[in-house]
């Protein structure tokens, strides 16, 4: 990769605030958008000027990161090219990344190796949040078959001492159906369905259900659910902890 010429590095830059904040987006876009509009919502500002600055690669066209991780053998790896957006990232001169994606947290290690950059890690954090709102209770999580089978909720929940709750094989598809079918493709999105997920795994002793997927956390927005206790999203967090990074306390 061709190195930029400093002058054209953001944290050379004198009109540029410190840290810059570099964000791997598209993953999918609608999850993205999100994420920028709380990073909005949650930075302390009363003018433009206050507000956070942020180089996003919005980078759409990556491989599917869950079907690299259910088959690696038959599709596309995406490490790669998260890592060569991280580096480009690096040569604008971020200072740290985050990723509002959560299965894109199986390939963390590769991004950060590739780039040097520091992640602020979707999972880690939701786990944190999530562990800590159920007070001893179970954690279930909602999210797609690859950040399941990768099980990286699972292990974060289960260091941080927190019982996983994990949807059956029929409350999964469902799941499934809801990120890829409603929110990727822009096809309905069976509501009603996702709530009734909810309130059994509640049900079945979770304390609290995250919503582990970003496309979840779409729905989790589009039906007013950030009043519930008894949920925990990933992108909020995850926008939340971006703007503790960058020296900022974020509102509420």
């Amino acid at each position: 990769m061709t190195a930029l010429p400093p002058d054209l590095r953001v944290d050379a830059d004198p009109a540029w605030s410190q840290p810059v904040v570099g964000v791997i987006g598209g993953l999918g876009p609608a999850a993205t958008a999100l994420f920028l509009k709380l990073v909005v919502d949650l930075t302390p500002a009363v003018r433009d000027q206050d507000h956070l600055d942020l180089v996003v690669l919005d980078h759409s066209t990556t491989a599917d990161r869950t079907a690299y991780i259910l088959d690696p053998d038959h599709a596309t790896d995406p490490g790669p090219g998260l890592a060569r957006d991280a580096t480009r990232l690096a040569a604008l001169g971020a200072a740290f990344v985050s990723i509002p994606c959560n299965t894109a947290h199986h390939f963390v290690d590769e991004i950060t190796a590739a780039s040097g950059l520091p992640v602020v890690d979707v999972v880690e954090e939701t786990a944190r949040a999530a562990a800590e709102a159920a007070g001893g209770a179970g954690v279930a999580v909602l999210a797609t078959d690859g950040t399941r089978a990768a099980g990286v909720y699972q292990r974060a929940l289960q260091r941080l001492g927190a019982d996983v709750v994990l949807p059956s094989d029929e409350q999964q598809k469902l799941v499934m159906s809801v990120i890829y079918d409603g929110v990727k493709a822009g096809g309905p999105v069976d509501v009603e369905g996702l709530l009734g997920v909810v309130e059994q795994l509640r049900a079945d002793g979770a304390g609290v259900v995250v919503m582990g997927c970003t496309e979840l956390s779409v729905v989790y927005d589009d039906q007013g659910w950030r009043e519930r206790a008894d949920i925990v999203d990933s992108v909020e967090t995850l926008a939340r902890a971006t703007v503790l990074r960058a020296g900022r306390t974020p509102r509420r």
